[in-house]
């Protein structure tokens, strides 16, 4: 399944989940989604791009494991279905969002719970979709700067074979 419509199904499944642990799982769901993106960018996306994402692919993976989580073993993983990244901006975009949405949904279940694990869980998730939304950030600060500079090198082949020539007109022509 195409990586935009995994996000949306995730973000969908996200705003409509009732309860700490359906709101837990649907955040690793989307840690989970953001590890697979990273790691697929990493092997064969553009390559100013593959060292964020493969930091992307590697969040979480000390101390806890996405694909661990009870609540995510008890149905698998939606990221297991990804089978393409075509819109690499459009899905980074996508991704950014629904990593801001599990972010906000876990504060709130942080904030709700008087139970000591499950509050710790939730800090630990909570500081998982941040550094992956500063991944994501970077990877769409590198892309735009990348087509910033490929329109600067096609503006200035176009303007004449030498590169874009500047100053008034007439200080060339002696006046």
């Amino acid at each position: 399944m195409e990586a935009e419509r995994l996000i949306e199904i995730g973000r969908r499944a996200l705003a409509e989940s009732r309860g700490a642990l359906n709101i837990m799982a649907e955040a690793w769901q989307a840690q989970a989604l953001a590890r697979t993106v990273g790691g697929r960018l990493a092997q064969g996306g553009p390559m100013e791009l593959r060292g964020d994402a493969r930091g992307l692919s590697e969040i979480g993976g000390q101390g806890f494991s996405v694909l661990d989580h009870p609540m995510v073993l008890a149905g698998g993983t939606r990221a297991s279905q990804l089978s393409e990244v075509t819109d690499v901006r459009g899905v980074l975009a996508g991704l950014a969002l629904l990593l801001g949405e599990a972010g906000i949904a876990l504060v709130g279940v942080a904030c709700d719970t008087g139970e000591d694990g499950l509050y710790w869980q939730c800090i630990e998730a909570i500081d998982a979709a941040d550094e992956s939304m500063d991944r994501v950030h970077g990877m769409l600060r590198r892309l735009a700067a990348g087509e910033r500079e490929k329109e600067r090198e096609r503006e200035g082949k176009r303007d004449s074979p030498y590169g874009v020539l500047h100053g008034p007109a007439g200080s060339a022509a002696g006046f």
